[in-house]
């Protein structure tokens, strides 16, 4: 996200606390030497636009923030989950639903929060408001509606929602926190913060994405050993593996790989799209790649209409040639042996 101007920072006084009263919602988000992390503005459009940022480097964090219509910042060095709890607590007691984003250090400081607070917790949620907060099950399978009848901590999936319409940032507020004593070997203390692993990454989080559709298996294949094939070229050039829908309902890869508006919204610096069409329902889950490569037969189809770089070739022999030269093993399992039939399919 570009950074954007915003207004001035004030200062809260000791009347802190107050100023959070009265607030249906608010989304916590820890930010880390001024990044943030995946799902920061979706948590905060769930949460009408209003945010307290907590960690290092909040300020400037502020500024690249989409959907933030007031801003809040706790700048602390550390962002020890315990430690930081108990100081959130008295400040976030007036507010009925407190929401994080279900990255690693929403995940660690979620539960502490609800247990400080005295309340539930509702992880993964992917749609909350009107009392109610939607989570799903079983690799998505599962939808379950919990009626939000009272004060809650929730946890905000990323990459569902998608990108969130930007909003005017009206005014940012450094709030000061306590620094609560906890006994030494209490509380959790990072030691290092490690890259994650392109193959394990969540795919809203992923810089690069190599994507394949149903085009990328010939008739004759096994569509499982080709979706293998697809991560390992996808692991050599550092990047993650994902998939359409048609690919995850076909059981070839998981459905935590799946992109698209019924998957994962992402928006990562290059997509490169093995045999997929770019149907509405993925392509609405693509956002704003910075570039885009499209490997089809169909030089007209949407996929390679929006990308910058069309190969208008049969996908699997693509896929198979690359895997080639990158020494990748196991490319004869995508090089179709018979007449392709629907390369274009995704």
């Amino acid at each position: 996200m570009s950074a954007r101007r915003g207004p001035s920072v004030a200062r809260a006084g000791s009347g802190s606390a107050i100023s959070l009263a009265g607030l249906a919602a608010l989304a916590v988000i820890i930010v880390r030497e001024a990044e943030l992390p995946a799902g920061a503005d979706e948590a905060i459009a769930e949460a009408a636009g209003y945010a307290l940022l907590a960690g290092s480097g909040t300020r400037e964090a502020a500024q690249s923030l989409v959907a933030a219509r007031q801003v809040w910042l706790a700048e602390r060095s550390s962002v020890a989950p315990a430690s930081l709890a108990l100081a959130l607590a008295p400040v976030l007691s007036a507010v009925d639903a407190v929401l994080l984003p279900a990255s690693p250090d929403g995940r660690d400081l979620a539960p502490r929060l609800a247990f400080a607070l005295d309340r539930p917790l509702l992880a993964g949620a992917v749609r909350c408001g009107d009392g109610t907060v939607e989570l799903t099950r079983l690799d998505d399978r599962l939808s379950i509606r919990v009626a939000a009848d009272g004060p809650v901590v929730v946890t905000v999936r990323p990459g569902v929602a998608g990108s969130p319409p930007p909003a005017v940032l009206e005014s940012v507020t450094e709030l000061p926190l306590p620094a609560p004593f906890l006994p030494a070997g209490t509380d959790a203390e990072a030691e290092m913060v490690l890259a994650p692993e392109p193959a394990t990454v969540d795919l809203a989080e992923a810089k690069r994405i190599v994507a394949g559709g149903g085009g990328v298996v010939a008739t004759d294949a096994d569509g499982g050993a080709v979706m293998a094939l697809l991560a390992g070229v996808a692991a050599a050039l550092g990047a993650s593996a994902g998939a359409t829908r048609v690919v995850t309902d076909a059981g070839w890869m998981g459905y935590d790989r799946q992109i698209g508006t019924t998957g994962v919204a992402v928006t990562p610096g290059l997509y490169i799209a093995f045999g997929i069409s770019g149907a509405a329902q993925h392509i609405g889950g693509v956002g704003t790649p910075d570039h885009v490569v499209s490997v089809n037969t169909d030089p007209s189809c949407p996929m390679t209409a929006m990308a910058d770089l069309g190969i208008v070739a049969d996908a699997p022999a693509v896929l198979a040639g690359l895997a080639d030269r990158l020494g990748v093993p196991g490319s004869d399992r995508a090089r179709p042996r018979a007449r392709v039939k629907g390369s274009g399919h995704g």
